[in-house]
């Protein structure tokens, strides 16, 4: 049985891979109590994030894209100690993985294939791409370190 958010179904299909649900699910906001339901326009910049950059990301890679973090409430996003501008909160980013490709490899197909708005390459390997949607996009590069500012570009 599906769960019902703002009178909709949870499970609702953005795009052909991509579920709402998984688009907006957090562990953080399940065990804190938060409520991460995104409005009908959030939903429609979460639509295009996954048609525009996550769904030619799976249908290249042939590989399932892992999203660790989608859409976050302004509540849920403050909680984790996100940035007060974040993407996130307006559904235009996420954060995700692609298992057997690495994070490097994924962030160089994308800067030749794909419009974006923002592209991060955060914290290496051990890290995630961090991807935003929005018009108009500016194609942005950038890399985060520990303990470093951003850096202009994809970097190794």
């Amino acid at each position: 049985m599906a769960c019902r958010m703002a009178g909709m179904e949870t499970d609702m299909k953005l795009t052909e891979h991509f579920s709402l649900s998984e688009m907006t699910v957090s562990q953080t906001a399940s065990r804190k109590g938060i409520n991460n339901t995104p409005g009908q326009k959030e939903i429609v910049a979460l639509t295009l994030l996954c048609r525009e950059v996550l769904e030619p990301i799976r249908e290249h890679f042939k590989r399932p894209v892992i999203v660790t973090s989608g859409f976050r409430s302004v509540a849920l996003n403050k909680r984790i100690g996100g940035s007060a501008t974040s993407q996130h909160c307006k559904g235009e980013a996420a954060d995700f993985t692609v298992p057997g490709v690495s994070n490097y490899e994924l962030c160089k197909w994308m800067e030749r294939n794909l419009n974006y708005d923002q592209l991060i390459y955060e914290y290496g390997e051990s890290g995630w791409v961090h991807a935003s949607y929005r018009l108009p996009y500016r194609n942005m590069e950038l890399t985060k370190r520990h303990g470093t500012p951003y850096l202009s570009g994809i970097l190794k």
